[in-house]
């Protein structure tokens, strides 16, 4: 992510130490992984959050398709033309003889 090799690495943390000392480093090390961690965590989140936003718009553009808007449309005129103008009660029960 960030390119950083072993030596950049070792150099930071002789600077750290020299300027934090032995008694401060530990603490300051743990806070910084803290703030990393909540940091990577927030962009991961993030990250997640536009996805779902690009796929909920990806999924409402494919539903607005000519193609199915003219399927629903033959299908809508199909249920009102083929139904019946009176229906028929249907005994749900077990018929007696």
């Amino acid at each position: 992510m960030f390119d950083i090799g072993f030596g950049e690495l070792l150099l930071v943390g002789l600077v750290a130490l020299l300027v934090l000392g032995p008694e401060r480093l530990p603490a300051a090390a743990r806070t910084a992984g803290q703030w990393m961690g909540k940091a990577k965590r927030m962009a991961q989140a993030i990250q997640l959050q536009v996805e779902e936003e690009v796929g909920a718009n990806q999924l409402q553009q494919s539903l607005q398709s000519p193609l199915l808007l003219e399927k629903e449309q033959a299908l809508r005129q199909g249920i009102v033309t083929t139904a019946p103008a009176a229906a028929t009660p249907v005994p749900l029960g077990p018929s007696k003889p």
